[in-house]
């Protein structure tokens, strides 16, 4: 073996153990342990100075009346380890507070969520659950304009692939994600701060080498690391990423995935100098339309035919129950675009989802 890649959250603590067990690059299994649980997160973030929003810990053993009257609204319930914002809810009022603390019970309850962590030193040390399905992770709400940061790290230091804007206002009470888009509309000056923020996280957490993807909110105050995970963008969202790749002094070279840069990395080949595509790109994960069993998808050659549109790929099948967030996780599909300007790109895919009809039934 001369490489391991983590795909999700689940195998990046995976990658690490066999990374450091074959010698190979990496990340130390604590960090990605680390990145893999919500709270230690805030906790390492937040004692490094990190930007993080106020935090607080409880068991779904908690009352939650009692924590709603002490509360601080608006403020965030979400689980340590369900991807994809399943199980996030806001919260504005002690009442709404309880409502979602009851609803995450039940969340985790269906998922079965549990999370193992090593006893003792090292990984090879006996392991003991971690309550991960009976916590709740409690957070003050940041407003802002939130964007994902696509970043590879080598020896540490972060390099920042892409930042993509999201323009739909993620203010909940879900957080059900629909457009990215790069390259981002902010100021230079917020990129950088958010950039540095990314950084910042990074270290703290002590990751070292592989792909990165964090949620970072800017606002007047700075940046704000919402999230970081040590792999890399989710699911087939990584297509709206394409990179340009040549060699020192001379034209233009091939052109490549996100996913060949971080196969070369972890094989420890050098990276060419590269930049991402000149064109804006972007992709819409198809919001759910509702609940209930998918019957048929109408639309999908008109959405396709929407001019800058690239593909429309529905991934969901006849028969398959639709579940909204925050029980959901799972997109019915996706679109890509790509155009001369980010404007342009956002248009795109919102003209083309407007085209698809998606038909439905009562589940039973």
């Amino acid at each position: 073996m001369h490489g391991v890649v983590a795909v999700d959250d689940d195998t990046a603590v995976v990658a690490a153990a066999i990374a450091e067990e074959l010698g190979l690059r990496g990340n130390p299994v604590a960090a990605a342990r680390a990145a893999r649980d919500k709270h230690r997160q805030r906790q390492l973030l937040a004692a490094a100075g990190v930007a993080v929003p106020r935090f607080e810990l409880l068991t779904i053993g908690a009352d939650p009346e009692s924590v709603a009257r002490g509360a601080a609204y608006p403020c965030v319930l979400k689980p340590l380890r369900l991807s994809a914002s399943r199980g996030v809810v806001r919260a504005d009022t002690p009442a709404e507070f309880v409502a979602a603390f009851e609803r995450i019970k039940r969340i985790l309850e269906e998922a079965g969520c549990e999370m193992r962590d090593a006893g003792g030193a090292g990984h090879h040390a006996s392991h003991v659950p971690h309550p991960a399905s009976r916590s709740i992770l409690v957070e003050e709400f940041v407003p802002g304009r939130e964007v994902a940061v696509e970043g590879l790290v080598t020896q540490g230091a972060l390099r920042v692939l892409a930042i993509f804007d999201k323009p739909d206002p993620l203010d909940g009470p879900f957080f059900e994600e629909t457009i990215y888009v790069t390259p981002s509309r902010l100021a230079q000056a917020a990129q950088q701060e958010i950039a540095a923020c990314a950084q910042a996280a990074v270290g703290a957490l002590g990751l070292r080498e592989g792909p990165v993807h964090a949620e970072v909110r800017h606002n007047d105050r700075g940046a704000w690391l919402i999230e970081l995970a040590a792999r890399p963008i989710g699911g087939r969202c990584g297509a709206a990423l394409r990179f340009e790749a040549r060699e020192t002094g001379k034209g233009k070279g091939e052109t490549l995935s996100l996913e060949e840069i971080i196969i070369r990395h972890a094989l420890g080949m050098d990276l060419p100098t590269m930049e991402r595509e000149r064109r804006a790109s972007g992709v819409m994960m198809i919001p759910v339309p509702g609940a209930g069993v998918l019957r048929d998808v109408r639309g999908v050659g008109e959405a396709q035919a929407v001019p800058l549109v690239e593909e429309v790929v529905i991934t969901m099948h006849p028969g398959q129950t639709l579940v909204p967030w925050p029980e959901g996780s799972r997109y019915p599909g996706f679109i890509f675009a790509r155009g001369g300007t980010s404007e342009a790109v956002e248009a795109a895919l919102r003209a083309a989802h407007a085209r698809l009809e998606f038909l439905t039934e009562p589940a039973d």
